[in-house]
Order: structure tokens, then sequence, then C-alpha cells
């Protein structure tokens, strides 16, 4: 940190202290900066230059530009004294102050005029950071920790995203193939909370009332008897625990049946609420919850239910 008299001898100048002031309340470049002051692009360079090497300010890139904005480590006590004071002293920082709310107004609307421009096909295009396993990552953040049944289960992919919150899953395939590749995974993944179990969804390697949350993901299509896989979720669940099942919409690509070992083409709303209901869950919700663009257009359904306890 530089003497207290280099400072006091930089902020002499009453531009370099409106400069100050700015930076105080809000981040700015040099082309903001010089609207705002209406002042040449080399002197503010200067004055910001002046102030770097004074340990009063700081910048940091946005593309093709530099933010400054106050360092916030500087000695706070002289330099928000010294500011304070400036505020009632520059006949300049209020009319400074008005300029920088319309100059970041500016920067807002351009922000907003390109969400305009692309609202209605914001989710259709590409967005950087936007994925579903990042907000499915964020929503498991949310469950408590539990014993969670994955079943038909396949390599286990969504095996180790449950456990990431999971007490411990249980992850069942038919395939000894499956489990083959899925245990492989997860000792590569180093992670010790999934157990993989060879087994049918129709005759479940898991005992009564031992987890608390059963998952169908696009798995139920693949049971000769969905309504017996239903039976034998609701037979392992403890009481009050819930089942959620993610599948496709009755549809009518028979090709699904060569091409994915498909045994049934999706299921109705109807049908599966009925299906939950004889194996005795309650509190049935379903929806369609995605609609794919491409031929021939699969939709998700998403059904949610409950064993009442007692």
């Amino acid at each position: 940190m530089p003497s207290i008299v280099k400072i006091l001898k930089i902020v002499a100048d009453p531009n370099r202290l409106r400069i100050l002031l700015l930076l105080q309340a809000e981040e700015l470049s040099v082309a903001e900066l010089q609207e705002i002051l209406t002042m040449g692009q080399s002197t503010i360079s200067t004055h910001l230059s002046q102030l770097r090497q004074a340990g009063l300010v700081e910048d940091r890139r946005t593309g093709k530009s530099s933010l400054y904005r106050l360092k916030i480590d500087s000695d706070r006590g002289i330099v928000e004294g010294l500011l304070a004071q400036a505020k009632q002293e520059i006949p300049e920082a209020g009319p400074d102050r008005a300029a920088m709310r319309r100059v970041v107004k500016k920067r807002q609307d351009r922000m907003r005029s390109f969400f305009d421009s692309v609202a209605g096909r914001l989710g259709k295009d590409y967005v950087p950071g936007k994925s579903w396993k990042g907000v499915a990552e964020a929503l498991l953040r949310l469950m408590p920790p539990m014993v969670i049944a994955d079943l038909g289960a396949g390599e286990g992919a969504f095996a180790l995203l449950l456990a990431e919150r999971a007490t411990k899953v249980i992850a069942v395939d038919t395939s000894a193939k499956m489990i083959e590749v899925g245990r492989e995974l997860v000792l590569r993944h180093g992670v010790k909370n999934v157990e993989y179990r060879l087994g049918d969804m129709e005759e479940l390697p898991i005992e009564d009332a031992s987890v608390d949350l059963v998952f169908f993901s696009q798995s139920l299509h693949h049971a000769l008897h969905p309504g017996r896989a239903a039976q034998e979720a609701f037979r392992i669940l403890k009481p009050g625990g819930r089942i959620v099942i993610l599948d496709l919409i009755k549809h009518r690509f028979e090709e699904a049946r060569e091409l994915y070992a498909d045994e049934w083409l999706g299921f109705g709303e109807t049908e599966l609420e009925t299906m939950l209901e004889k194996a005795g869950f309650r509190n049935i919700q379903t929806s369609v919850v995605h609609k794919e663009p491409e031929s021939p257009q699969f939709q998700t359904l998403l059904a949610v239910a409950d064993k009442l306890s007692g």
C-alpha cells in the first residue's frame, strides 16, 4: 500500500476524485467514464493509471475491454473518508451520478435487447453452461440423503448421479453385462455407495420396506408385466416412500421394438395412473414433461406417487 502522503497527493486532483466516486458505486469501462465525464480517452487512461499505481483502483478483463472499480483492499478508512467529503464539496458529483445511471441503463438495455431477440427460442438454441445435467445436480442437492433403488439401471450413469446425494443406491438390471460395466464404472470413479444387483424388475433382489425412493428411468417399457414391476416397487418401499417413473408416452413407432428392445410402446397417463393405483400407490401425479422436436417426436411422461404410512 502506498504511503498516505502519496494517496493524498493522487486524490488532490478533483477529476481523480470524481472517478473514484464513480468507481465506488459501479464498475465502469474507459469508454463509459468518457461518456460520463466528457473527457478524452487519454486523459481518463492517465488518471486511471495513476490511481492504479496508488493502489486505489483495479480492473478486470471483460472481452476486449476492461472494467475498473475501487480496489476493495485499499485503506478503507482513509479512502472512504475522503470520498464522503468529496461528495459534499465537488459540485459535479451529483450530475456525475445521474450520468452514470444513464450509462449503466444503456448497458442493461443492450442485455435486455439480446434476450428480447431470442425470446421464444432460447430453450431451443445453445446456451453456454445450461444443461439438464446441471439442473438435475442442483435439484439433487435439495433431496435429503436416502436409500434409492434405480430399477433397470443399465450401465449406471443415472445411479452415479443419484449417488452424489443418496446414502445408498441399489442399481438393478437384468443384463449381466450391464451389471459388469456398471461395477467397473463405480470402481473407476471411486464411488462407494452404489451397489449393483443382477435381477428382474418384476422379482427384485431387494428386501421388503428397505428403500426410500424408487426410480424407473426409461426402463418400465422394457418390463414384460409393468404392473408387476410397480407392485415390486411398492413392496420394497418403506411406508412414506415414493416412486418416480420417467417413461415414454404411448406412441406408434413400431421400430422401437427392434431398435431399442422395447416391450411396450410407452404408456398413456390414465394407464399409468391405474397401474400405480392397483399396486397400492396414492397421491398419483402424471404429466408430459418433454417432447422431442425430431421425428418420431417421442414424449416423456413423468409419474410420481406415494406409499402411504400406516
